[in-house]
């Protein structure tokens, strides 16, 4: 037999520059010798790589052998043009069905199979579990297993139900996909693969072609791809290059790899281990280790490549199986180093990102010299990519960006959800700022109108669609139409554009009619801006394709589902922008970073789910029964990260990041990084980088902000001030001076639940309208209560829990009130404004109801929905209100009131503190080591009068947050810059209130 060629190029070797120098070398000076052969490589991707190797030795021009793709099914990459037309004669192969075409035929066939078994799901989940349907059957194509052998898999009585279920659908929808595609005269890609694959094998084998044949790269563990191999590895003119196979390692460790076994009780092989996929592709090509030679050829300067060389080893080592690291502590200082590798663990991915951009900035300041980021963590990628901009400089992210993160795609599921939730406020001003939306000159007039829309739609939700918000607009009391008044008129030119939307996505349930419809939505709101660019075209691509397929998926589409099934879609296709970023700077993915070596090489994202990533879990075939039809198992792609890890890891000089927490919770560091960790001892840190990334934004000179304490003239001081105002005079003056001197307020968030402010002004307006058109009839107020609550667009989780509550407190008013008029006190007024001349000033304040006793004393009644102000507030000096409210009352600022005030009552809705039982009245005078009730104005006026004379009508600075306990509410801690000086401030908070 022919002994097979076949070569190995070693991780510090960058792949593609050494293939090059070696297939350059091979030709000679023969100017068409490389024209005539082939290069086999993996996929698309992997030929820029190679072309850019081949290019940077072309020193007076090279003619370039042909480069054909295998094809990655997981890139939905077909065949290269070369292999596919080839005939030998025999029938012709059936072309293949498109992979969005089958996506919806199975997502039809899940949808029957689901509903038949007696468990229904919905288009979007139908269409998920057909992706990962199809790609199960890939798997099995690929290896070339019958889908037949799933019947003795779901005779299995030692299966759980679950799988049973899962099998047994998939056994119904197998059985009738043949039949879809016999109708359509089309074959999978991986079946129509696999037979192109043995015909070009079949065609070779009887006549090579005249040129040499190269493999290159293909690491896949295809029984067809290495069948193809194999005859190439044999033809007279033909070599195999497979990258980085450990032909020095130990023999033992090799062969406890394992492989896939008929045998039951067989240990499971080690697909997590970097070398197994490349041990199986030559156990499937019939090639032992030993028959594996080192490619003689670098491609590389010889500087640091004896540096390298020993590194490889290291690396080796540390990718040892488990049960031989005990080794690790035996090893040579040589065999454990790992020279020109530095580590960087950083608090977070925002400083892991800045550090990055900072080391690849310093690389390519130095002339020729080359960095790359490799890293599948697209997030950092992009932070990086943006840090970098900052310097102008524009990194080449070759793995792209996915479509649902481009404008084009954003927007596109800015218009699915905007008709799916029924042009709620967030979603629908989503889509009327959306950068692609009337663009030109006409946009900064619609900014215009959609920023007036969305202080109008401030609050809780309005009701659905878009007469809903027409309704809200043109409704509601005196105060609530001069806020919105401004958007009326806008909002009727907004509206006209998205009627057709709203009236299809409440019409139809039809996936091609939303598809249509939110095409059209697209073009109408942005003419052609949507479609235009790359991203565009490749939301115009897809929707098409969409719109073509459609018919053929499940029967209905919620339109709720159509977002979801948009973004999933999109999560896959990525966006590459063109050639133009920096010549010697890239952002690699791992599928871009396998052929190619950087100067420098950052590898970042080093934490567990990210490098290696979670396996997703196979939703149709239990673990156990892959491993029967001989599957590979869910944590192989581990294995292939680690290889990668293990080729960028040879580079001339390697940076290795981490971050020890995520957005969320405290990340765990990867695996590989753990035993980079463990065989080391500790990898060299490199603390340079580190600290000047720390120090970039915030520089030796920064001082943190003052504790704010504005003065203005006295003349310019407010002359006028609301009794609920009193508190945050005195305990937080700047919040005071930035309401009252600067009239800033606080904005109401959009499409908000209920706050316990809104909340407290519903309670109030019912108590109102109860007073003043009921006259306090107690039978009448809980009919209004629930009016109320049936008026308001609230969550309904959170008006499920608050009406009970609320009714309960209401119908405890209701017999309170009529206890108290059986006692004689009667209500004598509710929710009138008041005002007196006191101290230079005007006190102003709005009562929620002042009752005349029998005695003919008054009584002051604020209500309140939670815990009212305490007796030691009083004390302190503080919640002032009711006492202020009892001194307009008696000196006659309330019109058709007079009396003197001898009550001072809250009315809570919360719960009783006593007994739980919600509703009760409480005073936080006339107790018997308190104010008395009869001295509680007095008290109030003299509290204020001191507070006037220091701050209004003085000269006393507005200083931030001078009794902290007082003032809860944070709605300017940001304007007072509040956590640069709080707690470090030298100012005495008790010098300040002795004032």
């Amino acid at each position: 037999m022919t002994t097979p060629a076949v070569f190995t190029i070693p991780a510090h070797r960058a792949f593609a520059d050494a293939l090059a120098a070696g297939l350059i070398a091979r030709a000679g000076g023969d100017p068409l010798g490389l024209a005539r052969g082939i290069v086999l490589i993996p996929n698309n991707r992997a030929a820029r790589a190679i072309t850019d190797a081949f290019v940077r030795r072309a020193d007076g021009g090279l003619l370039l052998p042909r480069l054909v793709a295998v094809g990655d099914l997981e890139l939905d990459e077909r065949l290269g043009g070369f292999l596919d037309p080839i005939d030998d004669g025999s029938d012709p192969i059936p072309p293949a069905i498109e992979p969005l075409e089958r996506q919806m035929i199975l997502a039809r066939l899940v949808e029957s199979a689901r509903a038949a078994a007696g468990d229904p799901v919905d288009a979007d989940e139908a269409v998920r579990l057909a992706g990962d349907l199809a790609s199960t059957l890939d798997q099995l194509l690929v290896e070339q297993i019958a889908p037949e052998r799933l019947i003795d898999a779901v005779l299995a009585p030692e299966l759980s139900e679950h799988w049973q279920k899962s099998l047994t659908i998939l056994d119904t929808i197998l059985s009738r996909w043949p039949q879809e595609l016999e109708a359509r005269g089309r074959i999978d890609m991986a079946d129509r693969r696999n037979r192109l694959l043995a015909r070009v094998a079949s065609a070779w084998r009887r006549s090579p072609p005249p040129g040499f044949i190269v493999a290159a790269g293909i690491a896949t563990t295809a029984p067809a791809v290495a069948a193809l191999l194999a005859t190439v590895a044999r033809l007279p003119d033909g070599m195999v290059v497979l990258p980085g196979v450990d032909i020095s390692g130990s023999r033992e460790e090799w062969d406890a790899l394992g492989g896939p076994s008929d045998d039951r009780d067989a240990p499971r092989p080690i697909e997590t281990h970097p070398q197994y996929h490349l041990k199986r592709m030559l156990d499937l090509m019939n090639v032992g280790r030993e028959e594996v030679q080192r490619w003689r050829w670098t491609g590389s300067p010889a500087a640091g490549r004896d540096a390298r060389a020993v590194r490889s080893v290291a690396i080796g080592n540390a990718m040892a199986p488990a049960d031989f690291t005990h080794k690790w502590p035996t090893l040579p200082k040589e065999a454990r180093r790992l020279s020109g590798v530095r580590a960087i663990e950083l608090a977070n991915p925002a400083d892991e990102a800045q550090t990055i951009a900072i080391a690849l900035r310093e690389a390519v300041e130095t002339p020729g010299r080359t960095a790359a980021l490799v890293t599948p963590d697209r997030a950092l990628a992009r932070r990086v990519a943006a840090h970098l901009a900052r310097w102008g400089i524009v990194a080449d992210d070759s793995a792209g960006t996915p479509l649902s993160l481009t404008p084009a795609g954003t927007l596109l599921l800015a218009v699915a959800e905007a008709g799916a939730e029924d042009f709620a406020p967030v979603p629908l001003l989503a889509l009327l700022k959306h950068p692609l939306v009337r663009q030109g000159e006409a946009r900064g007039a619609w900014l215009d109108g959609v920023r007036k829309l969305d202080i109008a739609l401030r609050g809780p939700r309005p009701p659905g669609g878009l007469d809903g918000i027409t309704r809200f607009l043109e409704d509601g009391d005196k105060h609530a139409q001069r806020a919105r008044a401004p958007a009326i008129s806008w909002w009727d030119e907004a509206r006209s554009l998205l009627e057709p939307l709203a009236q299809a996505f409440a019409t139809s349930h039809r996936l091609p009619a939303l598809l249509a419809a939110l095409r059209e939505a697209v073009t109408t709101l942005t003419d052609t801006a949507g479609w235009a660019r790359p991203d565009g075209r490749a939301a115009a691509d897809l929707i098409a394709d969409l719109e073509a397929a459609a018919p053929l998926g499940p029967g209905g589409c919620d339109p709720a589902s159509l977002g979801p099934m948009l973004r999933r879609m999109m999560d896959g296709i990525a966006v590459r922008p063109p050639q133009g970023g920096h010549p010697r700077l890239s952002i690699w993915g791992l599928l871009e970073a396998r052929l190619q070596h950087a100067d420098l090489m950052v590898l970042g994202g080093l934490n567990e789910g990210i490098w290696p990533t979670l396996p997703s879990p196979d939703p149709w075939l239990a673990p156990r029964i892959r491993a029967e039809l001989g599957l590979s198992g869910l944590d192989y792609r581990v294995g292939l990260s680690a290889h990668d890890l293990a080729m960028a890891l040879g580079a001339r000089e390697v940076i290795v990041t981490r971050a020890r927490r995520d957005a969320r919770a405290p990340a765990i560091a990867s695996r590989f990084w753990l035993r980079l960790e463990a065989m080391t001892g500790r990898m060299t840190r490199d603390y340079r980088l580190k600290s000047w990334a720390a120090s970039l934004d915030r520089s030796a000179e920064y001082r943190p902000a003052d504790r704010p304490h504005p003065k203005p003239p006295v003349a310019d001081r407010p002359k006028l001030i609301a009794v609920t105002r009193l508190d945050r005079l005195k305990a937080d003056p700047f919040a005071f001076y930035a309401n009252a001197m600067l009239r800033l307020s606080p904005l109401d968030a959009v499409d908000a639940d209920p706050t316990p402010a809104w909340r407290g002004s519903a309670v109030h307006a019912v108590f109102e309208s109860w007073m003043k058109e009921d006259r306090c009839d107690p039978e009448k107020l809980l009919p209004r209560a629930q009016a109320m609550l049936a008026s308001m667009q609230a969550h309904a989780v959170m008006k499920a829990l608050w009406e009970p509550r609320l009714i309960e407190a209401i119908e405890w008013v209701a017999a309170q009130m009529h206890d108290l008029k059986a006692a004689g006190r009667i209500p004598a007024a509710a929710e009138i404004d008041g005002r007196i001349e006191i101290a230079g000033i005007t006190l102003t304040g709005k009562v929620d109801r002042i009752d005349r006793n029998a005695d003919g004393s008054l009584a002051i009644i604020d209500y309140k929905t939670g815990t009212p102000p305490s007796a030691a507030q009083v004390e302190a000096g503080y919640s002032m209100q009711l006492g202020l409210l009892g001194l307009i009352a008696e000196r006659g600022g309330f019109d058709g009131i007079a009396g003197v005030a001898g009550d001072f009552e809250y009315w809570s809705l919360g719960r009783n503190p006593r007994d739980g039982s919600l509703g009760y009245r409480t005073s936080p005078v006339g107790r018997k080591d308190g104010t008395a009730a009869e001295d509680f104005t007095s008290l109030a006026a003299a509290t204020l009068a001191t507070a006037v004379e220091t701050w209004l009508t003085g000269d006393a600075p507005f200083t931030a947050k001078l009794a902290p306990e007082y003032a809860p509410y944070g709605d300017y801690d940001q304007l007072m810059r509040l956590d640069e000086w709080y707690g470090r401030d030298a100012v005495s908070d008790e010098a300040e209130r002795a004032r």
